[in-house]
């Protein structure tokens, strides 16, 4: 008799990322996307991460005041070495001057190497919204540049700050995802200048550039913290946001200054900078 695994098939209506998130809290080490539909494959039993997955589209519903909806298709699958097959499916990604790419991937000469563990992290640059922060960083840091990554799931945008010279902290009010950070921080040889368990407003400290990819609603909840972490003359780099959201974000970090919108697909990357 060959061994089996539980497969989850997970397409929430709303939120994507924040139900990626919430699987990596729950123990979940690797996820694949088709579409837009998550995909979990486990040997564990799947009962109780199925009522969290919905106890949290019911707890978004409530918070946002808008509709989630989320499909749940559970199957049991005949074994077979899906962790290899995963890790075929994650390719190396250029952003212009950088190059991300898996651990068991090899670096690439003439370009500034980013290797991320997408088995250990919330992102490897693929999404439209880490793409747009990565080009974001491209033109706005300099060499020692005082960067704070905000939410900072996989740490690789911190990391890509370091690379280009900033002195990068971050923080994430999920502990794993600051471990996850740190464990991407150690493959590329780099360590944070500060990091915590919470959100912006846990410290006093004033950056340069402060960086947030997270959701729109969440954003706009951190409006004022974002604003007060920054320098006179600091630049704002937010991102996870649908473009029907936008006009939202711009009022609400009002007065800063739009000086630019890095727009892919539905996404949009919004760069905001302080007046003096």
């Amino acid at each position: 008799m060959q061994d089996s695994y539980n497969q989850l098939k997970i397409t929430p209506s709303c939120h994507k990322d924040d139900f990626v998130d919430l699987l990596f809290v729950l123990g979940v080490e690797a996820v694949e996307y088709e579409n837009e539909t998550i995909i979990v494959r486990t040997k564990e039993p799947v009962e109780m991460l199925i009522y969290g997955i919905n106890s949290f589209a019911s707890s978004l519903e409530e918070a946002t005041g808008k509709i989630v909806t989320v499909s749940i298709v559970h199957s049991v699958e005949l074994d077979k070495d899906w962790i290899e097959s995963y890790r075929r499916s994650i390719k190396p990604i250029e952003v212009e001057k950088f190059y991300i790419y898996p651990s068991w991937e090899s670096p690439k000469e003439g370009k500034i190497n980013i290797s991320i563990d997408p088995a250990l992290a919330f992102g490897s640059g693929h999404h439209e919204s880490t793409y747009g922060c990565l080009l974001a960083l491209q033109k706005y840091v300099k060499e020692g540049t005082a960067v704070l990554d905000v939410g900072c799931g996989s740490g690789i945008l911190a990391i890509a700050a370091t690379k280009l010279g900033a002195l990068s902290s971050i923080c994430d009010t999920d502990e794993i995802a600051i471990k996850s950070a740190n464990e991407n921080a150690k493959l590329n040889e780099i360590t944070f200048k500060e990091q915590w368990i919470g959100s912006v407003n846990s410290k006093d400290e004033k950056y340069d550039l402060v960086v947030a990819n997270i959701v729109a609603d969440v954003l706009m909840g951190l409006s004022k913290d974002l604003k007060e972490a920054l320098k006179p003359n600091g630049i704002l780099i937010l991102s996870g946001i649908l473009e029907k959201y936008s006009q939202n974000i711009k009022e609400k970090f009002a007065p800063l200054a739009l000086m630019e919108e890095i727009k892919d697909n539905q996404w949009c990357t919004m760069i905001f900078k302080k007046g003096d």
